[in-house]
């Protein structure tokens, strides 16, 4: 049974997953294809959410997501430094 919490969660998990794929992709940590904001809507995607919003600068990666589930549309938002950012 999907519940709101499990929907949040989700929402969160795929707004992590998007930040530090931006964050990774932009500190150059990851090498790959994209910019920093197509990797975090890659992220989103998968986490099967959909990236509404994307910032990126020197101080890290901050996006926000939507997930559309039969329970209501969920925003989640999420910020990750570069690797070894404390």
């Amino acid at each position: 049974m999907l519940t709101t919490s499990v929907v949040r969660q989700r929402a969160a998990n795929a707004a992590d997953a998007a930040a530090l794929a931006a964050a990774d992709v932009w500190s150059g940590a990851v090498a790959v294809d994209l910019t920093a904001c197509e990797a975090a809507e890659t992220a989103a995607r998968l986490g099967g959410a959909v990236l509404a919003s994307c910032e990126v600068d020197e101080g890290g990666a901050q996006v926000t997501v939507s997930l559309v589930s039969v329970l209501g549309d969920v925003v989640a938002r999420s910020r990750a430094g570069p690797p070894g950012a404390s």
